[in-house]
């Protein structure tokens, strides 16, 4: 499945998805949160196909949420607004519930900075690979919003402590920082990323798939066996947060390119 903002290819044992919206940097619509769904599902469904590799097109990997979409919905009526917002953040949180639970391993190819929901597209894959100039940050305090999905995610990967400074702080670290972090699991040059991801495709196909399904199990199932509560909670505040005055001022001030102005 393709689509003008999602594009998919398959190379052997390895299928390749493109996040192609690089004059927007790659930031996730609505209709782009199905469609990477959709192209989850016909890459689960392709027998042939035994690694994921998730990228971006252009200078970015994602950029997180489309924040012109956010803003636009907030001039909706009230009732109508957080219908919109709520079912925007369940469809994330759903999206990352089914990156996690997929059989196949996901291998994303970070090749340039990872924000907001971006960031959370990297650590619901299960191995990362990065290129030297990418980004990695949660900025949403920033916008007057919360990471809520991204947060227990973030904690159940690099531990709690780590999860709060970056989380709090809504700094961009360089890529040598979240690879010392354990976000990123190597940094390459930027024309060797994708052959390097899809080397590692190869080598998760060379496994049975039966126990390459169950090590994910393993993990997601068991080890972190709270996430998917914590996941839904998460989505459930990042809803609420939008609503918020802090919110309003915050996607404003972004659009018009402006600092915000906090009361």
């Amino acid at each position: 499945m393709s689509s003008h903002a999602i594009d998919v290819k398959v190379n052997g044992a390895v299928g390749t998805i493109v996040i192609n919206r690089p004059q927007r940097r790659n930031a996730l619509t609505r209709s782009m949160l199905a469609q990477l769904g959709e192209a989850l599902g016909d890459l689960h469904l392709e027998k042939r196909v035994r690694a994921i590799v998730l990228t971006g097109a252009g200078s970015a990997f994602c950029a997180g949420m489309d924040v012109h979409e956010m803003h636009a919905a907030a001039k909706l009526p009230e009732t109508e607004k957080n219908q919109e917002w709520g079912d925007t953040a369940e469809a994330y949180c759903e999206l990352v519930v089914q990156m996690m639970q997929l059989p196949k391993p996901i291998i994303a190819s970070v090749n340039g900075p990872a924000i907001a929901g971006g960031a959370g597209l990297v650590l619901a894959s299960d191995i990362v690979i990065a290129s030297e100039n990418a980004q990695f940050g949660m900025p949403e305090p920033r916008r007057g919003l919360i990471a809520g999905v991204v947060a227990p995610l973030l904690a159940f990967r690099v531990g709690g402590g780590t999860a709060a400074r970056l989380l709090v702080s809504s700094s961009l670290y360089s890529a040598d920082e979240a690879h010392r972090l354990g976000i990123y699991h190597e940094l390459i040059d930027e024309p060797r990323l994708w052959a390097r991801c899809a080397q590692l495709g190869e080598e998760c196909a060379a496994g049975a798939p039966e126990s390459v399904q169950l090590t994910k199990r393993l993990l997601y199932e068991t080890i972190g066996e709270q996430l998917a509560t914590q996941l839904s909670v998460g989505a459930a505040m990042s809803a609420t947060a939008r609503t918020t005055e802090a919110a309003q001022e915050g996607l404003a001030a972004f659009v018009e390119k402006r600092k915000p102005e906090w009361k």
